[in-house]
């Protein structure tokens, strides 16, 4: 070994922070933590120091190899190999996600979060059996997938007995929100003292402060840099080389000693270099190709850069470096050659390929063909970065510039799949650089518009998809008229701030003059059909083909279809106020995404179930949704503003907290060019100022909710919030005109939600016998749905009208109904506004006391304690929450004892709220 215990001097404070975090872990709890700090200045021996201190723990460890870091997985599977044998303590989903992931499954591409908490299953339940410390050197050299992974499970580490400690070169990217510690150069008087211990001879006090300064306490530097030097110019200063940029010049000195070996040395160190396994016997394999002796060994393990054992181990990463770049392109190519022709093309044939690739001096179609096939292999194990890297090196080897171009694409739509956007951008600019097909032309649009979905939401992306769906219209159209609804949905969230020549009702333009499709219409075709008439001819006119789009969706859909439509198809059920549709869609598009593991979705998924929820009242069930669609935002960084948090705010009635994020989100969406959060936030707004009684707010935030009347989708809920609070302000005008464009809607629409909403909304701008008959109207269309807060506030508006008429008696009933619906809901601004109403009857209406204890819960707690009182198991609320089962009984231990209870069946009478219907996974 070559680090010694002095290389650890003046490291006292960062090694009394890693022994808290063993300690911590010792007792029960979860650590993690990311040592950052330039090459050489000690992280390494710094994780050493932890794994020969980490007594009564069990360590793994794992490290970035840079030559490995285009296959997926590899420094995944090097920290959980050694746990492999004890899958069958993982949920069945996950554990297939995880074996999928290292090649030990066959199977469709797991979704990388599934894996990402599978691993986090597998680390917690081998802790369960001895505190576990997992350490990863070189994080910046991981492969793609295994960074997010590993940087996923670090953060969701709640009360396993897990300790995971990262070194980086440089904090942030994956590793962003996790604890750090910067690990610096030593003090001048602990680098003095490592130099001293090194040299072999006097120095010269001035040479000796200038390498202290040059290296600026860098450990390695200290060692490494007086290495070249002889001992008069260490004694006289005659050769100390100028001040240069660390790294550069710790590898220079790696790389003047690797100049210095006998060539079959350099040989074999160049072999080792271009190997990141470490597996000596493939190593002797090559060199056995290159006839290369085995003495070549030697002089390299003499010099202090590499050891031949039962591993191939450098001195340090830039040492394996400078080996490799201090070798010409011929050479290096040879020693690829060599190690491709002696690693197994069955047991490996995706390193073969890659070895071949850098093998390679020029095209060969060939190995481009093989590289395809690695790109398969790695996407079937949802390693999309390295499918795309492979794909990236087959198009750099494609002679044929059309097969370049589409190769290129292809490698842009991995990366792009696993949100790498800059390299995608970058693989569509050389795609685009060759000949295109029509059908490749109309790909790059469509890709460069999922990139401005995906990273915003925001205003590029209709534009772009209308692009490439006119494009593909005299091709393909079938994927023309799925490239119209796609871009559909991107006008619709654009909203308000769609690009010129792209918003919603152009894009419905263009989409109503689409080739028809070439089959009996399905579900998708009808959709399209419907939105377009409804978005461009007139609301009316698309009603029917919705309802049909609707009652046939799913029919011969696959899977993965239904899923990518299912958003549309909720915000279809919206737009034409069907509750009932509204309840089915959402419950399955929730089901299928947990099911499928697709986490991409889930956000959307969620955003959809929680309004439909909030719109029956079970504000309890929806806030655990909202908890739950926070974890998955912060897990998969998605960046959908936040509508349900919003919805919830705004009836709960938290003026504080709803104003905030009201703000906050118009901020953000208008930033990005999401228009339709505008629209929901406005919405928020107007309802909450409603509840509070502060109709000159709630007017000004409705007018803004509805001034872009494009959209039925959004205005269905808007108009009715102007509507009341026009007049109750006595803007008469402004409260008609509202009330007539919302029945311009309903009327065409027929369902009893709407008729309710109408027959409200007329009541309020009625007077007299019309307008009682308008209430009553409202609170019996409302009763035959599922729509509670609708219905408790028809009550609450009849009463008030029914007092202003001094029928104090009649009002009283209706205020009694309405104030115990709306705090039996939780919607709370609402009812205290009923509890006035109550009051100026003459009767008193007292506040419901909460149930002692709950309060104190935090959000965590209250949210796994909703879930489990809702029936779901450990695991199961482990895998909504991104946390392990073994944190969930933790925090549910602290449950009990805040609430002084003892079992989960007791949690249903301490909880307020009713339980949620639990979709269960099959």
């Amino acid at each position: 070994m070559w680090r010694c215990t002095a290389e650890l001097a003046g490291r006292h404070t960062e090694c009394q922070v890693l022994d808290r975090l063993v300690d911590a872990v010792r007792a029960g709890e979860s650590r993690a933590l990311v040592m950052h700090g330039e090459p050489g200045v000690g992280k390494t021996a710094l994780l050493d120091y932890l794994a020969g201190h980490a007594s009564g723990c069990r360590v793994v460890r794992a490290a970035g190899v840079q030559s490995e870091m285009e296959l997926a997985f590899a420094g995944m599977h090097q920290l959980c190999a050694p746990m492999l044998d004890r899958p069958e303590a993982l949920p069945l989903p996950q554990r297939d996600a995880l074996r999928t992931a290292f090649g030990m499954n066959a199977g469709p591409a797991p979704d990388r979060f599934l894996i990402g908490l599978a691993a986090l299953s597998l680390l917690s339940h081998v802790a369960e059996e001895q505190p576990l410390v997992c350490l990863v050197d070189d994080e910046q050299w991981l492969d793609h997938a295994s960074a997010q992974v590993l940087a996923f499970v670090a953060r969701r580490l709640g009360a396993e007995s897990v300790g995971f400690v990262f070194a980086a070169r440089v904090p942030g990217g994956a590793l962003a929100r996790l604890p750090e510690l910067a690990v610096r150069g030593l003090r001048e008087a602990d680098a003095r003292a490592l130099l001293d211990s090194v040299l072999t001879g006097p120095i010269d006090g001035r040479v000796r402060d200038q390498i202290v300064a040059e290296t600026r306490g860098n450990p390695l530097a200290l060692l490494e840099l007086p290495r070249g030097l002889t001992v008069a110019e260490l004694a006289g200063g005659f050769g100390l080389p100028g001040a240069v940029p660390l790294e550069g010049s710790i590898e220079e000195s790696f790389r003047r000693r690797v100049s210095a070996l006998p060539d079959r040395t350099r040989q074999l160190l160049l072999l080792a270099a271009a190997d990141p396994t470490g597996d000596p016997a493939l190593v002797w394999r090559a060199v056995g190709r290159l006839g290369i002796g085995a003495d070549a060994a030697a002089p390299a393990a003499d010099a202090g850069l590499a050891e031949f054992g039962t591993r191939v181990r450098f001195r340090h990463p830039l040492a394996r470096s400078a080996a490799y770049r201090s070798a010409s392109t011929q050479d290096r190519q040879q020693a690829h050659g060599a190690l491709a022709e002696v690693t197994d093309p069955r047991l490996d044939p995706d390193r073969r390929a890659w070895h071949r690739a850098q093998a390679s001096p020029g095209p060969d179609e060939d190995i481009a063909v093989e590289l395809e096939r690695s790109a398969g292999r790695a996407q079937a194990r949802g390693g999309l970065a390295a499918s795309a890297a492979f794909l990236r090196q087959a198009a750099t080897l494609t002679l044929d510039p059309a097969q370049r171009a589409g190769r290129a694409l292809a490698a842009a739509q991995a990366k792009t799949q696993a949100g790498v956007f800059d390299v995608a951008r970058d693989l569509l600019a050389m795609a685009e650089s060759g000949p295109l097909s029509e059908v490749q032309q109309a790909s790059v649009d469509v890709m460069k518009a999922q990139l401005a979905f995906v990273t915003s939401r925001g205003s590029e992306a209709a534009a772009l998809l209308l692009k490439a769906a006119r494009r593909l219209e005299p091709i393909d159209v079938d994927l023309s008229r799925a490239t119209y609804l796609d871009a559909l949905l991107a006008a619709t969230f654009a909203g308000r701030l769609a690009n010129p020549g792209a918003d919603v009702v152009e894009v419905a333009r263009a989409a109503g003059a689409a080739p028809p499709p070439r089959r009996d219409p399905r579900a998708p075709d009808l959709l399209l059909d419907g939105t377009a008439a409804a978005l461009h001819t007139e609301y009316a006119a698309g009603v029917p083909i919705l309802r049909r789009a609707l009652t046939r969706f799913g029919a011969g859909m696959s899977v993965d279809e239904e899923l990518r439509r299912m958003f549309l198809a909720c915000i279809t059920a919206m737009r034409i106020w069907d509750d009932h549709r509204c309840d089915v869609l959402s419950a399955r598009y929730v089901q299928l995404a947990r099911e499928t593991g697709t986490l991409s979705e889930l956000p959307l998924a969620l955003t959809a179930r929680t309004f439909t929820l909030l719109l029956a009242g079970d504000l309890t069930s929806a806030a655990s949704l909202t908890d739950e669609l926070q974890a998955v935002t912060e897990a998969t960084g998605s960046g959908l503003a936040p509508y349900g948090a919003l919805g919830l705010a705004a009836l709960r009635g938290d003026e504080a907290a709803a104003s905030a994020l009201v703000e906050a989100t118009i901020e953000d969406v208008t930033r990005r060019g999401e228009g339709i959060g505008i629209t929901f936030a406005e919405w928020a707004n107007a309802t909450l100022n409603n509840g509070l009684g502060h109709y000159d707010k709630a007017a000004a935030a409705g007018r803004r909710a509805t001034a872009y009347d494009k959209e039925p989708a959004a205005l269905c809920w808007s108009l009715v919030e102007l509507t009341e609070a026009a007049a109750r302000c006595g803007m008469t005008e402004t409260a008609t005109e509202a009330c007539r464009r919302l029945t311009e809607m309903t009327s065409a629409s027929g369902t009893d939600w709407a008729l309710g909403a109408q027959a409200r909304s007329h009541a309020l701008v009625s007077e007299g016998t019309a307008a009682e008959r308008l209430y009553r109207e409202s609170i019996a269309r409302f009763g035959k749905t599922r729509l509670r807060v609708d219905r408790a506030r028809a009550h609450l508006l009849y009463g008030e009208w029914l007092r202003r008429e001094r029928r104090r008696g009649e009002a009283r009933e209706q205020l009694r109904t309405a104030l115990g619906m709306l705090e039996a809901m939780g919607v709370g601004a609402f009812a205290e506004r009923a509890r006035r109403e109550l009051r100026a009857t003459g009767e008193t209406a007292h506040k419901r006391t909460l149930i002692e204890g709950h309060d104190e819960l935090t959000a965590q707690e209250a949210q796994i304690a909703r879930l489990a009182r809702d029936g779901l198991s450990n695991p199961e609320i482990g895998t909504r929450l991104f946390i392990s089962a073994h944190t969930v009984q933790y925090h549910l231990r602290k449950v009990f004892a805040k609430l002084g209870i003892t079992s989960r069946s007791q949690l249903d009478r301490v909880l307020p709220g009713s339980p949620a219907t639990v979709q269960r996974p099959r």
